[in-house]
C-alpha cells in the first residue's frame, strides 16, 4: 500500500473534509496531511494552525500531520507520496503538484468523497456517551436490605485499597460502523460500506481496566498471539492503569471479534480466534506469573470466555495457590456461542453465569430458578451466585434452598435503554467481587454489580468503568 498526501487550511473538520479523508485513506495505506500554516493561509486561516492541526489529528483516517510552512511542491518532493488527493473543485485550476508528480510518476486524484455518511462526530458519539435518565435504583431492594448509600459510598471508597488479580481470555472488541447501500440486486442480501472502526480491549481484560478504573491496583495475566492486537492491548493495558503479563503464544492470533453495525443495531459478528487449550509451557509460565503477584492479593478473578487461556489444570493449581494465602475468589464463565462450564471453578466466593451457563452446567433444563440456583451452588461449592437474567435482571442466591429461611432475592435491569449489553457480564463480575472483597454482603455487592452493568449497557463497546460515574448514580 502507498502514501497518500491531503493539504490544506481545514479550520474546521466538515462533513466535506471526512469525506475527502476518508476517500484519501482508501486510495493507499498510509495518509500523510499537511495543515497550512497560518502564513501560508493567509486570510483563509480564522482558526490557530495548532488547532487545526489538532483537529485533523484526531480524525481515525490521518496516519500523519504537520504544519506546512514552505509551498507544497517541496513538501512534495520531499515526502514523494504515491497520490496527492484534491478536491473536485481543483480539477479545472492549475496544480503545481502536478509537474512534481510528473517527475518520480507520482498521481493526483480529485475527489470529494461520497456523501453516505454524517458527522465522524456524531458516529463515534455512541461510544462514549451514555444518559443516565435511563438507570433507576430498586429502592425497594434497598429498603429490604436495609442497605445505605452512604455505606455504598465507603465500599467504593475502599476500592482502592484492594490489590486484584484478574487471569483470563483478552479479547479485542472491533465495532465496525456501516453505512447501508441497500439491496443486492443479485440475491436477497444487504449491502454496506464501512465508513469506522473502533477497537476496544474486552474478555478478561477489559473486567482488569474496569477494576484499575475503579481504584484498584491490578496484576492481569493472560495469553495472546503475535500480532497488532498484543500490541494494541498492551498500550491500551498501560493507558488504563493495568499491570499486565502477556504471554505470546505463536500458534495463535489475539482473540479479535467484530461487529459489524449500522444505525444503532448489530448486523453480523465474526470472530478471529483459537480455542484450543495452551500448552503445558505457557500454563507454567500463567501460574509463575499468578504466583508472582499473588502475595499482595486481595483478590483473584476467573474471567473465562473459553478459548483455551485457563485448563482445569491451571485453573486447580491458582485456586490451590489462592486458597493457602487466603485470597478471595470469583470466577465468570462465558459461553454465549460456545461450551463453558461454570461449575469447574470449585469453591469460590462469587460466581456470575448466566440462566443458560447455569443449565448446561448442572444439564437441569426443566425445574426453576431458585432450584437451580442451589443445584448450581452444592455442584461448585460456590458461597454466592449471582444468576444473570438478562434484560429480566438478576437473581441472587446466598444459602442453602433446603433450608426453611431460602436466601434468595431479585434485582430488576437498572437500565431500560440499554444501547449494548455485551460488556454487562464483565463490569457486573469485578464490581460484585470488590464490594465483596472491601467487606461488603452479598445484597450491597450484587446492588453494586447490578449499577455497574448499568452504565456500563448505557454506551457502546467498552470503556473501562470509573467510580465517580457509580457515585453519580447513587446520589
Amino acid at each position: 500500500m502507498g502514501l497518500v498526501f491531503v493539504s490544506g487550511a481545514f479550520n474546521i473538520l466538515h462533513p466535506g473534509h471526512l469525506r475527502l479523508l476518508r476517500f484519501a485513506k482508501e486510495c493507499g495505506g498510509h495518509l500523510i496531511v499537511a495543515v497550512h500554516s497560518d502564513r501560508i493561509a493567509g486570510n483563509g486561516a480564522y482558526v490557530p494552525e495548532l488547532l487545526r492541526l489538532e483537529g485533523v489529528q484526531s480524525n481515525n483516517w490521518v496516519d500523519e500531520a504537520f504544519i506546512m510552512d514552505e509551498p507544497v511542491s517541496e513538501v512534495i518532493e520531499r515526502l514523494r507520496p504515491d497520490i496527492v488527493v484534491k478536491g473536485k473543485e481543483h480539477e479545472s485550476k492549475f496544480n503545481p503538484e502536478l509537474a512534481v508528480l510528473e517527475q518520480y510518476g507520482g498521481r493526483l486524484l480529485f475527489s470529494s468523497g461520497e456523501a453516505i455518511f454524517s458527522s465522524f462526530d456524531l458516529i463515534r458519539k455512541e461510544f462514549f456517551d451514555y444518559d443516565p435518565r435511563s438507570i433507576t435504583l430498586p429502592m425497594e431492594y434497598l429498603e429490604r436490605h436495609g442497605i445505605d448509600r452512604e455505606r455504598l459510598g465507603r465500599l467504593l471508597e475502599a476500592f482502592t485499597k484492594l490489590n486484584v488479580c484478574v487471569v483470563g481470555d483478552l479479547i479485542i472488541d472491533e465495532y465496525i460502523t456501516c453505512e447501508p447501500l441497500g439491496m443486492s440486486q443479485e440475491d436477497p442480501t444487504i449491502v454496506v460500506t464501512p465508513v469506522d472502526t473502533k477497537r476496544f480491549i474486552g474478555g478478561a481484560g477489559i473486567v482488569a481496566a474496569h477494576a484499575a478504573g475503579l481504584g484498584a491496583s491490578v496484576h492481569f495475566v493472560s495469553v495472546t498471539g503475535n500480532d497488532a492486537a498484543h500490541d494494541f492491548a498492551s498500550e491500551g493495558l498501560a493507558a488504563a492503569g493495568v499491570n499486565a503479563r502477556l504471554l505470546v503464544d505463536d500458534t495463535r492470533p489475539t482473540t479479535l471479534k467484530q461487529r459489524f453495525r449500522s444505525k444503532g443495531k448489530s448486523m453480523l459478528r465474526v470472530s478471529h480466534l483459537h480455542q484450543g487449550s495452551i500448552s503445558l509451557a505457557l500454563q507454567s509460565q500463567v501460574l509463575a506469573a499468578v504466583e508472582q503477584a499473588i502475595d499482595k492479593v486481595d483478590l483473584l478473578v476467573f474471567s473465562d470466555f473459553n478459548y483455551g487461556c485457563l485448563p482445569q489444570s491451571l485453573v486447580d493449581q491458582v485456586i490451590s495457590m489462592a486458597k493457602s494465602r487466603s485470597v478471595m475468589l470469583a470466577a465468570d464463565s462465558q459461553s454465549s456461542s460456545q461450551v463453558g462450564y461454570i461449575g469447574r471453578f470449585h469453591e469460590m466466593n462469587l460466581i456470575t453465569p448466566t440462566e443458560r451457563e447455569a443449565r448446561i452446567s448442572t444439564r437441569n433444563h426443566e425445574d426453576g430458578l431458585v432450584i437451580l440456583a442451589e443445584q448450581l451452588r452444592q455442584q461448585s461449592a460456590a458461597q454466592n451466585i449471582l444468576l444473570k437474567l438478562g434484560d429480566e435482571g438478576l437473581l441472587i442466591h446466598a444459602g442453602n434452598c433446603k433450608a426453611e429461611d431460602c436466601l434468595t432475592d431479585r434485582i430488576s435491569a437498572l437500565n431500560s435503554a440499554p444501547k449494548d449489553v455485551v460488556g454487562a457480564g464483565d463490569s457486573l463480575l469485578i464490581t460484585s467481587a470488590m464490594a465483596l472483597a472491601s467487606g461488603g454482603n452479598i445484597w450491597e455487592a450484587a446492588f453494586l454489580g447490578s449499577l455497574a452493568a448499568a452504565v456500563q449497557v448505557s454506551r457502546v463497546g467498552n470503556t473501562p468503568l470509573r467510580i465517580k460515574e457509580l457515585l453519580q448514580e447513587l446520589t
